[in-house]
């Protein structure tokens, strides 16, 4: 018989963790008497974490008795208590490869759906005080699951659950769970899950993503955990030439650079970037920079534009000191900043220098879908300052919906509103309304992070939807403002001995110090705006390109990151190693 054990609520609070103050609601206090059930939570509970935890889908999480009384003898624990798993429900029956999602069960006088399996998270290893958990859950086959609340009402301990429906396709919860994290993901099951009308639209996506790698025959990788990208084209980086150099604008010059012998460049996707290696003539350190592409993605050459920044001594050689024939070294284009394979209306919107990547995507649209709608949005100081103004003005005349609104915040006397821009002050929701962008339109964005974070605001507030909108930044910030607005800098007692680490976007270099336990915490030292989610190979929130060399890892990732990438949360150099960070 099913029966519930224990009902478990907490409230979010901070707590002391790796020598900073987090915020969770992972700690869950059993509580007496009855409990209501309402549409998103338990009275008395709420999630902490609202991107990865609660909603609809996620309202109430179930864990077994069962499993208490497993991971009693696995790991010889006997103080584990109810809630430290941080479940709702704690429940006698109802295992996780038994029950299936969507099956329905009453609780009280509250009924119940199984929508997915629990999301790995990093604070059920703090919880549990074992930092592996997330890791074991999915590999033990015991995750524990989500309910929907389909009829609120009220439970309590001792309530007998009775199952009164079964889900439309029989997959249990553990089946779910080991094909989302665990390596192989056979395409008839991921069919066969996607029919399932209970499951979480979230897992959906992450089956849908899984089965479309591989039909474009992406073999490496987890395409249901990180963004998915081209395959890698080479690994490290070519000697290529310098054939031609041009000023765009004041302060920016354009580099077209072709493979040293004339070998052919793979296509790359617009929006991607590269890594340039220059080797300085007076024999100084070589010097690692990231730049977006901004040439037709044809494969005759690649082009960069190199904004010059005051101090900044990768631009500043490659201004002054790069021309024609001179060589430098380039890593394959990658980054997942690319369009979707969508064909509505299209928002391409800039600052300054962030130009580059939208020019190559209006540039892959004009030669492949010249009568898609598109509006072309870029801001800067004034004529002087626009980068690529007449090939822009040339692209679009050769599209049939084409609009443009060029935005300059100081004209001078030589620039005429209606001729050389559109709209005289900064981009803004005031701005955009009067633009009047159709709401189903995708948008994309590149420029500094205030920009990002203005837009981005007033992009929603005009009623496009959040997921119809991508954005990358100038320099190393994967959020705007991500980390609290500080400075990328150096390890604390930079005494390392070990293999050269470089992150690449951050213009940063440093010698591992055995004291990381893996690259993610030497970004975190260095302030290093990173994403995370379980530190320990199973989510792959942490995956980034690594530009050149090796590492490895403890533990080993649960399925393999894409070539090219590695999984800051779980390895360590075993070389110089430059990553895209």
């Amino acid at each position: 018989m099913m029966k519930l054990i224990s009902v478990n609520v907490g409230q979010p609070r901070e707590i002391p963790w790796r020598g900073q103050m987090v915020r969770t609601s992972v700690y869950k206090t059993p509580v007496a008497g009855r409990v209501y059930a309402r549409r998103l939570n338990l009275d008395g509970d709420a999630q902490a974490d609202l991107a990865a935890h609660g909603g609809e889908h996620r309202a109430v999480m179930v864990y077994q008795a069962e499993s208490y009384q497993y991971w009693r003898d696995a790991l010889d624990r006997k103080d584990f208590v109810y809630g430290q798993f941080g479940e709702n429900l704690t429940v006698e029956g109802m295992a996780d490869d038994e029950v299936c999602i969507g099956d329905r069960f009453r609780i009280g006088s509250a009924v119940f759906e199984v929508t997915q399996p629990r999301v790995t998270c990093w604070r059920v290893g703090i919880s549990t005080g074992v930092p592996e958990m997330p890791a074991l859950l999915v590999t033990h086959k015991r995750p524990g699951f989500y309910f929907r609340v389909i009829s609120e009402g009220d439970v309590g301990a001792g309530d007998v659950i009775e199952k009164i429906a079964d889900g439309n396709v029989q997959m249990n919860v553990a089946e779910i769970d080991g094909l989302l994290y665990l390596r192989d993901h056979p395409q008839d099951k991921l069919q066969k899950a996607l029919t399932i009308s209970a499951l979480s639209e979230g897992w959906k996506v992450s089956f849908r993503n899984l089965l479309d790698a591989a039909a474009q025959g992406r073999t490496t990788g987890n395409a249901g955990l990180s963004a998915p990208g081209k395959n890698i084209a080479w690994t490290g980086f070519r000697p290529f030439v310098v054939q031609r150099t041009r000023m765009e604008c004041e302060g920016v010059r354009s580099f077209e650079l072709s493979a040293q012998g004339g070998a052919p460049i793979p296509a790359f996707l617009p929006g991607q970037h590269i890594a340039v290696r220059v080797r300085p003539s007076n024999g100084g350190a070589p010097m690692i920079r990231l730049y977006s592409l901004c040439g037709p993605p044809d494969g005759s050459f690649l082009r960069i534009a190199v904004k010059r920044e005051v101090g900044g001594q990768g631009s500043m050689y490659m201004h002054d000191h790069m021309s024609s024939g001179d060589m430098l070294e380039v890593s394959a284009p990658r980054g997942n900043f690319t369009l979707s394979g969508n064909k509505g209306p299209l928002v391409l919107l800039s600052a300054g220098v962030g130009v580059t990547p939208l020019l190559a995507m209006l540039q892959q649209v004009a030669h492949e879908d010249p009568g898609r709608a598109i509006w072309w949005i870029h801001s800067c100081r004034n004529k002087t300052y626009e980068a690529f103004r007449e090939e822009v003005r040339c692209l679009g005349m050769r599209l049939a919906a084409f609009h443009r609104a060029v935005i300059y915040s100081s004209p001078d006397e030589t620039d005429f509103c209606g001729i050389d821009y559109d709209i005289k002050g900064h981009l803004n929701e005031q701005v955009l309304r009067t633009i009047q962008l159709p709401l189903d339109s995708e948008c994309y964005l590149c420029g500094p992070p205030g920009y990002i974070d203005t837009i981005t605001v007033a992009i929603k507030n005009i009623g496009i939807a959040a997921d119809k909108i991508k954005y990358e930044l100038f320099g190393n910030s994967l959020l705007p403002l991500a980390d609290g607005g500080k400075s990328v800098h150096l390890p604390a007692e930079d005494t390392g001995q070990g293999p050269l680490v470089t992150f690449s976007r951050s213009k940063i270099s440093f010698r591992w110090n055995s004291r990381f336990g893996s690259i993610l915490e030497a970004a975190e030292a260095c302030d290093v705006p990173v994403q995370w989610s379980c530190r320990m190979g199973v989510c792959h929130r942490c995956e980034t390109n690594i530009i050149d060399g090796k590492v490895t890892y403890s533990p080993n990732p649960l399925d393999a990151p894409a070539d090219g990438n590695v999984l800051i949360c779980c390895s360590v150099p075993v070389s110089a190693v430059d990553l895209d960070l």
